[in-house]
């Protein structure tokens, strides 16, 4: 049960990670900081008071690059792979307590980098029509959207880890069935 649990909050975790890469570890650090939280072997340093203050200024500068026209756009590039170790880091440090450390890592990589990954993909999608759409003008919405999103999901993963798993899964059937739905139209519409 507890390696369950653990999968729930990487989930979360490594889901908030798509959106921002820093925000979900900069929570994790100032909860195991406060004793809610304790990371599993080999990711004390999560707890060190020294980590936490390097990852708010990282989280405060990834944050403020987002509103900057076009280094937004650029980021993305850098986010989609950091997205990927962030998310394989965070479901590792919670979630790997019952496993081998080759199964741990393999289920963190899959599920933690897989989940940040698929989350980070659609960041860059929706900033991509963003920036087509409005020229750029909308995308501080977005940005700003997505760190909030980052932060309330990394708090959530902690507090009611099965429901954001739930809520994830569903978001990723609604997003599987609308696009779907738009390349059927598409396709029905094209003349070929």
């Amino acid at each position: 049960m507890e390696t369950i649990l653990g999968l729930c909050i990487g989930i979360g975790l490594s889901a908030a990670c798509g959106f921002r890469v820093f925000v979900p570890l900069l929570v994790m650090s100032v909860a195991s900081l406060m004793g809610w939280f304790e990371p599993m072997t080999g990711f004390e340093w999560l707890a060190m008071p020294s980590v936490c203050i390097a990852l708010g200024i990282a989280t405060f500068f990834e944050i403020g690059a987002y509103y900057v026209p076009w280094v937004d756009n650029l980021l993305d590039t850098i986010a989609t792979p950091a997205a990927l170790v962030a998310g394989t880091l965070t479901t590792m440090a919670v979630s790997t307590g019952e496993m081998s450390q080759f199964a741990g890592w393999a289920s963190a990589l899959i599920v933690g980098g897989g989940t940040a990954t698929a989350v980070q993909m659609s960041t860059v999608a929706v900033r991509g029509l963003s920036t087509a759409t409005t020229g750029g003008l909308a995308n501080p919405v977005v940005s700003t959207g997505e760190w909030v999103s980052a932060l309330v999901i990394s708090i959530l993963s902690f507090i009611v880890p099965v429901l954001v798993v739930i809520v994830f899964v569903i978001a990723l059937i609604w997003v599987v069935r609308w696009i779907s739905r738009r390349k059927r139209e598409n396709t029905q519409t094209d003349p070929i």
